[in-house]
């Protein structure tokens, strides 16, 4: 038990932290006050943003890993979810999930840049490669931006509301499927409802950055259009997908049971 309430406690605590973070850093994106002293400064700031970032990150991967290893021994929900995922096949599936669902959920955000028609170093002016931090200004959640050229085509776009998001959802997803093929080879009577969530979840991220990708596909106008269509469903998006992803488990954990008993 006091591994379990130590794993949870972790974290919460972690999440919390994140939510401060953001909050914190937001109080430092007002451009009148960004003066040429204060811009050495708010780099400094940038940096410390993403070490501290991380740090959660890792408080919080600590934490699950405590409180997945404490409830497997019950019958409850989560005891049944903690168990079924524990095995090495779970753990494969898991993991497999999770690396590619990641870089699906990069390309869809626009975390992960692939432009074949511009040349990064001709088109910005910058050595390759190369990474650019830019600590000011926009709105919570969205900054500090930072930029990785990588190749002439290939680049990095990271936001931190979107690494959150990117991470929570890859995670939501590789659980659920993890469960769904456990719950599959108890009973081929399963349906996959986890599917909404994992489909919805692309769109998590801000439908700005979906511009990118749309372009690509349906032209640079059709691709505004299609953003600022976007812009007003994230809402939408982030209400249906997020919630359908947190119970999904819950009902595969239920019928799992089911299936025991």
């Amino acid at each position: 038990m006091r591994s379990t309430q130590r794993g949870y406690m972790l974290i919460i605590t972690g999440i919390i932290l994140v939510i401060v973070l953001f909050v914190w850093y937001n109080r430092y994106q007002d451009p009148e006050s960004l003066t040429p002293q204060a811009i050495s400064s708010i780099h400094w700031l940038a940096q410390m943003f993403y070490v501290l970032l991380l740090a959660c990150f890792g408080m919080i991967s600590w934490g699950m890993y405590i409180f997945h290893r404490a409830s497997i021994r019950g019958n409850n929900l989560i005891s049944i979810m903690a168990a079924t995922t524990y095995n090495r096949k779970s753990r494969t599936v898991f993991v497999a999930v999770f690396i590619v669902y990641g870089v699906f959920f990069s390309l869809a955000s626009g975390t992960l840049v692939y432009q074949p028609t511009i040349h990064f170093a001709e088109h910005y002016g910058v050595p390759l490669p190369s990474m650019v931090v830019s600590p000011c200004c926009g709105d919570m959640g969205y900054m500090p931006t930072i930029l990785v050229y990588i190749t002439e085509h290939l680049g990095l776009q990271i936001i931190p509301l979107n690494l959150v998001l990117q991470i929570a959802v890859s995670y939501l997803v590789a659980l659920n499927v993890s469960l769904a093929i456990s719950t599959y080879a108890a009973s081929r009577t399963y349906k996959g409802a986890g599917m909404v969530g994992a489909v919805t979840g692309l769109f998590v991220a801000c439908p700005t950055c979906m511009g990118t990708l749309s372009s690509v596909f349906i032209g640079t106008a059709g691709g505004i259009a299609f953003t600022a269509a976007l812009s007003y469903m994230q809402t939408a998006f982030i209400a249906v997908s997020i919630p359908v992803l947190l119970i999904t488990p819950f009902i595969l954990a239920r019928q799992l049971r089911r299936c025991r008993i």
